[in-house]
């Protein structure tokens, strides 16, 4: 095994136990379809999304998850070289 795929194999796993935690922290969509459906017009919270805690899970999964992706690529690239 070379060193960079132990490197890439420790980061693959921190950060799949990052997304899942970060996952598990989120809140359910249940609260907004529930507000829309009664007629609830935006609130502050739901416009200003993007810089609260909410959304800086949202933006850590949806970046996290696509690294994950190409280090499993790259992991099955470099692990087809060498077997």
């Amino acid at each position: 095994m070379s060193v960079i795929q132990i490197i890439l194999t420790v980061i693959y796993v921190l950060l799949g136990v990052a997304i899942s935690i970060v996952v598990l922290m989120q809140e359910g969509k249940s609260n907004g379809l529930g507000s829309a459906i009664g007629g609830m017009a935006d609130s502050y919270w739901s416009k200003n999304k993007g810089r609260s805690m909410e959304g800086a899970l949202e933006h850590f999964t949806r970046y996290g998850a696509i690294v994950f992706m190409v280090i499993t690529l790259i992991l099955n690239v470099l692990l087809e070289r060498m077997g």
